[in-house]
């Protein structure tokens, strides 16, 4: 058992010296405690889950958030978009929404709460990889860091034709041709696949960071419906020129000169 002795501290300057030195002391003991690192907001985080009108709602895996210094990309475990954002130190964060995609997706009730509480001026709490964002009613987003997902490669993948684009708008692929377009891309930039009826075939060039696909060899089945309208879709746009390849995780967006594109999709196990 530790013995205390008693010290007799004269009074005067003396005293306000130890009072210092102890109050400093009990303040760095503290900041030591606290041991870990702050996060600081901007990066990548994993939404783990929403709390709003008393429930909880777990994320989608797709669900994430990417900030830059003054703006936002993420997922609302389905559908991308986009918003800026502006800081106020690294205590709060006022969002302004802007373009996303509008595909239908299997959560769209998470999706819909996730797109009302992330918008307007949200208060961050931050602790050891971890950040939460709250509303002013008291709603909140929880996060946590996100490793580095790698892009998929452009090649030896089979893409799935998930959404097309028509200049600022993105729609999902009618019902009943969901998952009926795909496409591989070799080594070699042959690529191979099904355009939603119809196998395909063709040859694709690089010129810098475009793609362009060379004539289509296909199928001649007669192709009526949704999957009739995704192919004549995606027919225009391979032979429309050159295409911008974007690839951000899983997803490859190919857009034409004007505004016309295509999202697809790698497989969850590619690397």
């Amino acid at each position: 058992m530790r013995t205390l002795r008693h010290v007799t501290v004269p009074a005067g300057p003396a005293l306000v010296l130890v009072l210092a030195l102890a109050a400093a002391g009990c303040g760095l003991a503290e900041e030591q405690g606290a041991g870990a690192v702050l996060p600081d907001p901007v990066g990548r985080w994993a939404v783990e889950s929403l709390t709003t009108d008393g429930r909880t709602l777990h994320a989608p895996e797709a669900a994430r958030l990417d900030f830059g210094e003054n703006q936002v990309k993420g997922n609302y475990g389905c559908n991308g978009f986009t918003a800026t954002a502006s800081f106020a130190g690294t205590s709060a964060v006022t969002v302004t929404p802007g373009a996303s995609t509008t595909m239908a997706c299997a959560d769209m009730e998470f999706e819909t709460a996730f797109a009302k509480l992330f918008t307007g001026r949200l208060t961050i709490d931050r602790g050891p990889d971890r950040l939460t964002l709250k509303t002013a009613d008291g709603s909140t987003i929880a996060m946590t860091s996100a490793p580095a997902t790698p892009d998929a490669p452009l090649t030896a993948v089979e893409w799935t034709v998930q959404s097309l684009i028509s200049g600022s708008s993105v729609s999902s692929l009618p019902a009943g041709a969901a998952g009926t377009a795909r496409f591989t891309i070799a080594a070699d930039l042959s690529v191979s696949g099904t355009l939603g009826c119809n196998r395909f075939s063709a040859q694709v060039t690089r010129d810098g960071d475009r793609l362009t696909f060379g004539p289509l060899t296909t199928t001649r089945m007669a192709c009526d419906g949704p999957a009739g309208e995704v192919e004549a879709k995606l027919t225009d746009l391979f032979a429309s020129g050159p295409l911008l390849p974007r690839i951000e995780g899983r997803l490859l967006t190919l857009t034409s000169a004007d505004g016309k594109g295509l999202i697809a999709e790698a497989p969850s196990d590619v690397e």
